[in-house]
């Protein structure tokens, strides 16, 4: 997809500490090559794009979260340019916002946006399982049975973050098994979006997706069953998006009279 640059923005000064230590440790996790010694500044640019994107897709930079240009810049050891390059490629791609004279921060969707994003991966993940079903080698199924491994695996010892990386990657493994490129790029921007909005507006404690769900799905698609894998991936998308808890001041109100607050 061609990515439309963004306006640039420059970071306030007092900023240079919004994200934790933690939180910038955790930028690393997903590439273990030093950034510096790169072969050149595309690969260096695609470190940091990676790094932020799976952050919040594993749900370690949460909605809001501040990502100043002189942070990223002393952390991956380039120039702010590099830096601002990046962030512009992110905004485009719906994962952080910019503010005019502020920091960049990582988005936070907003109940309108969650709804329209929903309506979209409806339609486009029915389309998706389709061709699923009509590209689907015995190979592709085993590996899909191998996500699902996975997935229980990390549901049994707990492990939430890995459990939602997971359930997240296996919508996206189905949009590679589609054999469409042009879908599979938009479903991973749909998904990273979804990403936000779980961190944001789920309740603590839910499934961002239920294994048994995905499970049953594919069952659909080696059976070779391509509307029932569809009415089953609708239903499931329909159960995620309840959910998700988009009138949090409500919520606020009927726990402060089940505390006899109110």
């Amino acid at each position: 997809m061609t990515r439309t640059p963004a306006t640039p923005t420059s970071p306030e000064p007092d900023e240079t500490d919004s994200l934790s230590d933690e939180a910038l440790s955790t930028l690393h996790e997903t590439d273990d090559t030093p950034a510096t010694g790169r072969r050149g500044s595309g690969d260096i640019e695609q470190q940091i794009y990676h790094s932020v994107f799976e952050g919040v897709m594993n749900q370690r930079l949460a909605p809001g979260t501040r990502l100043p240009e002189a942070v990223l810049s002393k952390l991956f050891k380039v120039s702010r340019s590099t830096v601002r390059k990046v962030l512009q490629q992110l905004a485009h791609d719906h994962i952080v916002e910019l503010r005019p004279n502020q920091s960049a921060v990582v988005a936070t969707p907003t109940p309108e946006e969650t709804r329209a994003i929903f309506e979209a991966r409806q339609v486009m993940e029915a389309a998706i399982v389709r061709l699923v079903v009509r590209h689907a080698t015995a190979e592709d199924i085993a590996g899909l049975r191998t996500q699902l491994a996975e997935e229980h695996a990390a549901m049994h010892r707990y492990d939430q973050p890995a459990w939602a990386r997971l359930a997240s990657a296996f919508h996206l493994k189905l949009g590679a098994l589609a054999r469409n490129p042009v879908l599979a790029g938009y479903l991973t921007e749909l998904v990273s979006r979804c990403s936000l909005i779980v961190a944001l507006y789920e309740p603590p404690g839910n499934a961002s997706c239920e294994h048994a769900e995905h499970g049953q799905i594919v069952d659909c698609i080696e059976r070779g069953d391509a509307d029932a894998a569809v009415a089953l991936m609708r239903a499931h998308l329909e159960t995620l998006e309840r959910n998700i808890c988009l009138d949090r001041s409500e919520e606020e109100h009927s726990l402060a009279r089940m505390l006899g607050l109110r």
